[in-house]
């Protein structure tokens, strides 16, 4: 038999790509924001996988992390994003793609 539940890593994928969805019915401002949280959600699913049963807790801590490497970022004068670029990668190896919130 299968699994009757799916794996925190599915699961935020899925969270993923419904705030893409959403980006869609957002403002055009806002829409570039969007698209980056879904992103950053993605960053750490495999260590979510780890740690956590709930892919939405899994998904919203590789958003806050994602954004407090921003924020020390900036605070130490490099630019945000990147130290980080070449660390994060989505599940298939394909790196995130970090936003620029700070700019």
């Amino acid at each position: 038999m299968g699994r009757s539940f799916e794996s925190v890593r599915l699961g935020v994928k899925n969270t993923a790509d419904r705030w893409m969805r959403v980006q869609k019915a957002m403002r055009k401002e806002d829409q570039v924001y969007a698209g980056k949280l879904a992103e950053m959600a993605k960053c750490h699913s495999s260590e979510g996988f780890y740690a956590f049963d709930d892919p939405l807790e899994a998904a919203l801590f590789s958003v806050l992390v994602e954004i407090l490497k921003e924020i020390d970022g900036d605070r130490e004068g490099h630019p945000a994003g990147s130290r980080w670029d070449g660390g994060c990668v989505e599940e298939g190896g394909a790196p995130c793609t970090l936003p620029l919130f700070l700019e």
